[in-house]
């Protein structure tokens, strides 16, 4: 008697879940999850930094405080105290009066003249003292000051950040247009173990003939940080790019896989079978 034929056994190509699903390609989605964590962690940590929860109160750079207890020699003036009004009280160095050029008062341009203030034994202030229309009552005023010596005073201004140093015009190498603590200190004298205050004390009233600085209440800025907010939502994409990442590797393995079954189905002579549907 003779059998009756085996049944034909129709062979798929694998779809795409069954090959996400291989451990190859898990052990590639753990591994996508990690790093997905880490910019989200990222994200998160901008995001912390992105709102002032505890911003200072409305017109606390105002109130005058000791410069002690606002800021110490060495340290970075933090961001909310920029424009603080402080108090301190020294002696003024002779033979460290500079004068500063292109500095603008009320938007007429003119000098300042600056000096060391010795707050404390080996710890120094720059102190912006007044502004003078032209060098010569600028180089006047601070004759006068060298002249009255080693004189105690006391001084009330706001604190500013150091305005950076700025090559000189040939024309004239010694000449300082910018505000630096840093540049000031490479002309002062008597400066060995000397501690140096970062910013610098803008004086509210100016001595030995000089005009006022002109230095208004800075502007209270909004306590979201827009830049770190953008930088937020670029981890969020980042970690978003890296399950794409998973999912376009896995797919292009699905297509190697189906490409090759049909390869070898034409090989044999049979009609490959309809592939399945990716989703």
């Amino acid at each position: 008697m003779t059998q009756p034929p085996l049944p034909v056994v129709q062979e798929f190509p694998p779809t795409l879940r069954e090959v996400m699903l291989r451990r190859r390609w898990m052990g590639v989605l753990a591994l996508c999850l990690l790093v997905a964590g880490i910019f989200a962690w990222l994200g998160q940590w901008q995001l912390s930094r992105a709102i002032d929860t505890s911003p200072p109160p409305a017109g606390a750079t105002e109130q005058v405080r000791p410069l002690t207890a606002v800021i110490q020699p060495g340290e970075y003036l933090d961001q909310s105290l920029g424009g603080q009004r402080v108090t301190t009280t020294g002696t003024w160095m002779p033979g460290d009066f500079i004068v500063l050029s292109q500095r603008f008062n009320n938007g007429d341009e003119g000098y300042w003249v600056s000096g060391q203030l010795r707050v404390a034994d080996r710890t120094s202030i720059a102190v912006a003292i007044g502004w003078a229309p032209t060098r010569e009552k600028a180089d006047a005023a601070a004759r006068r000051l060298d002249a009255a010596g080693a004189v105690q005073a006391e001084i009330t201004g706001r604190l500013i950040d150091d305005e950076g140093v700025e090559v000189p015009p040939a024309s004239d190498p010694s000449e300082l247009t910018r505000m630096s603590p840093a540049a000031l200190l490479s002309r002062w004298h008597d400066i060995d173990q000397l501690n140096v205050y970062r910013p610098y004390l803008a004086s509210a009233t100016a001595t030995a003939g000089l005009t006022d600085i002109s230095s208004p209440a800075p502007t209270e800025g909004s306590p979201i940080n827009w830049l770190n907010i953008f930088y937020a939502a670029e981890w969020a994409v980042f970690a978003g790019f890296a399950f794409y990442l998973w999912y376009r590797l896995a797919k292009d393995a699905w297509e190697r896989d189906v490409e090759a079954f049909e390869e070898a189905a034409a090989s044999a002579g049979t009609p490959p079978s309809a592939t399945e549907d990716a989703d």
